[in-house]
């Protein structure tokens, strides 16, 4: 518990902790973490390259799935080079600047995943419902625009956060008992009225987890009523395998997203390092098993990923 009696020296900088209770293990358990990054930006890298390269790819559905690689490259980067830090060098400081940055990227992005996986749930729906209009409804142009739209939407959701964060002032200790800066702990520090940004927090949670979902269950409820209607045996179970795919990838992602958040919320019984592994579990498992997902189920592209390895062999 001495690690915790530190305060920083500078008054504009924080301490991340790392795992609370756990620092003696900090190197033990960094390679787990650092062995699933590594996959993670393989696996992603690998997906990127292949659609890249492969004209055939170039559909609507594959450049999704590279925006969500995209995604799935940036959330644990925005943490793991930090939080390795910690682990290996001891290096606990970070300004206030660097907290509110690294807290921005890391939301903005998450909001973008969401938002990338509603667009997915749209694709599949015109695709199985509407598959004579498919090609005038989402080009790779319109796709590109979607994405566009995706990215603004993320940045004015997310960018009022550490606007008003950073017009606070902070009374506790200002240590973090975290390997990131985590929202939920900077919130608690601020000294200042924090009302506005109580309320403005509650709403984004709403829409993000509420009218997203709410839209992907509608695509996918629209999705399953058109698929029993379908009378083709082999048009019924390749609409099902790709609504189980993509079904994959939104439990990979809202699952853990939910579960983190209400253990912030609910779990005060809940050891603090077990908060902060779950908080990092849920930045680098889903980025691993997306990319290994998709590449399993998806025939089209598991050819042509096995064709350029084996060529490189």
């Amino acid at each position: 518990m001495a690690a915790f009696n530190l305060t920083p020296s500078d008054p504009s900088t924080f301490i991340l902790m790392g795992i609370p209770g756990l620092e003696a293990a900090h190197v033990w358990i960094s390679i787990p973490f650092c062995t699933f990054y590594i996959i993670s930006l393989l696996a992603n890298f690998t997906l990127l390259s292949v659609v890249g390269k492969e004209q055939t790819l170039h559909k609507p559905m594959y450049l999704l799935l590279c925006m969500l690689a995209l995604t799935d490259i940036a959330t644990p980067t925005f943490v793991m080079p930090k939080a390795l830090g910690i682990f290996w060098s001891n290096l606990k400081g970070i300004t206030l600047a660097g907290c509110l940055t690294q807290m921005f990227f890391l939301h903005m992005v998450s909001v973008m995943h969401s938002a990338t996986l509603v667009t997915m749930a749209f694709d599949r729906y015109v695709a199985i419902c509407n598959p004579l209009r498919y090609a005038t409804i989402l080009s790779n142009a319109q796709i590109a625009k979607l994405g566009l739209v995706c990215l603004i939407r993320a940045v004015l959701f997310i960018l009022p956060l550490p606007v008003f964060m950073s017009q606070q002032s902070f009374c506790a200790n200002r240590i973090i008992p975290h390997t990131q800066c985590e929202f939920a702990v900077l919130y608690k520090m601020a000294c200042g009225d924090i009302t506005v940004i109580t309320i403005y927090t509650l709403m984004l949670m709403a829409v993000i987890l509420g009218f997203d979902l709410t839209l992907i269950a509608l695509s996918y409820g629209l999705i399953i009523r058109t698929v029993l209607r379908i009378s083709s045996k082999d048009a019924h179970q390749k609409a099902l395998n790709t609504c189980t795919t993509h079904f994959c990838l939104m439990v990979t992602y809202y699952t853990p997203s939910i579960f983190s958040n209400l253990t912030y919320l609910f779990g005060q019984g809940i050891a603090p390092h077990v908060h902060v592994i779950l908080g990092d579990l849920y930045l680098l498992i889903p980025p691993m098993l997306n990319p290994i997902i998709y590449g399993v189920r998806t025939k089209e592209l598991r050819d042509k990923v096995g064709k350029y390895t084996c060529c490189k062999r």
